[in-house]
């Protein structure tokens, strides 16, 4: 079966500085550089072929059918390119295979089963908005900027997400409750980072551990141990098997910021499940805030005016003391 080249494949065509430094940062598949990525396309376009899927690259991250008429799959490279970084080069070629494979047995599945039981099998989940047709999100809202909680449930290691509540026969307050109640009921594997004094939790596990910030409540209680945060937390969930958080108590606030800022984005930049690489204040309420401003052109990152509120709140108590 012939193999269609990536070239010209738009968003693979960097012009002249390509040549000159094929190591830049690739702009569509990071965190590969230029070249690998180039080479990640060949490998899927080979392996897709091996298994008679007839499909090209023209940009945009995914392999597309050749014929645009055509009913066969599209396969997204993003993930991959994300899995693959992680590897040897020599590791690839089985790597793609596997991952197109395994993509081909789903297909061939066909879609899973509705779930028997929604009230104990859905489980909620934080997806990005624009991954989703935007016809399918206009009336859910954002749980933070750019994100969307929708009912799902996993089976064999397969994700699927019910837009259409109604497809169960279910309200979506009645999907949404469910899906809350048995999320509650996950474990987390919690990681605990000391770094000059600030503590850092790494609540991770599976593909649901960013999803936790749903019921950061239960996280608190039962995963830290932290019965009582009267201050508030730092949360930032990057990807989505990674819930990043610092409770507060003191002026540490800041540094801890810092470091939340730059785990989140190395994370979002690198890890598969990309979710968002924004930290955000909790308050003791759980009502979410931004940690910082949105930056400009020619404005630096500043505090929100919520953490600003606090940390002049912190820094007054640590003058004058706690309240007795």
């Amino acid at each position: 079966m012939p193999i269609d080249t990536t070239e010209p494949a738009y968003g693979n065509d960097y012009s002249n500085d390509y040549c000159s430094n094929p190591n830049l940062p690739d702009p569509v598949l990071p965190p590969l550089s230029r070249r690998q990525a180039d080479r990640l396309v060949c490998l899927a376009l080979h392996a897709a072929a091996d298994l008679d899927l007839t499909l090209t690259y023209r940009g945009g991250a995914a392999l597309v059918p050749t014929d645009p008429a055509s009913d066969k799959p599209m396969v997204g490279l993003s993930n991959l390119a994300r899995v693959v970084a992680r590897y040897e080069e020599d590791n690839w070629p089985d790597l793609v295979e596997e991952h197109l494979r395994h993509i081909l047995e789903q297909l061939r599945d066909g879609s899973p089963p509705l779930p028997a039981d929604p009230e104990g099998e859905l489980i909620q989940r934080i997806v990005p908005r624009d991954a989703l047709p935007p016809d399918w999100t206009t009336d859910r809202p954002d749980f933070v900027p750019g994100l969307i909680s929708v009912p799902s449930m996993e089976a064999d290691g397969i994700v699927t997400m019910f837009l259409e509540p109604s497809d169960l026969d279910l309200s979506w307050s009645d999907a949404e409750r469910f899906g809350l109640a048995n999320l509650r009921r996950l474990q987390d594997g919690v990681e605990f980072i000391d770094h000059e004094d600030v503590q850092i939790a790494f609540v991770s596990g599976d593909g649901y551990a960013a999803s936790r910030a749903l019921v950061l409540d239960t996280v608190l209680r039962e995963t830290l141990q932290v019965q009582d945060a009267p201050y508030g937390v730092l949360a930032t969930l990057p990807t989505r098997d990674t819930l990043i958080l610092h409770v507060i108590e003191d002026l540490g606030v800041i540094p801890a910021l810092g470091l939340l800022l730059n785990l989140a984005a190395r994370c979002y930049s690198r890890d598969p499940g990309p979710l968002s690489p924004d930290v955000f204040l909790v308050t003791s309420d759980f009502t979410w805030h931004p940690a910082t401003t949105a930056p400009t052109d020619h404005a630096p990152l500043r505090l929100s005016s919520e953490l600003e509120s606090l940390v002049e709140q912190l820094a007054t108590r640590e003058i004058t003391g706690p309240p007795r």
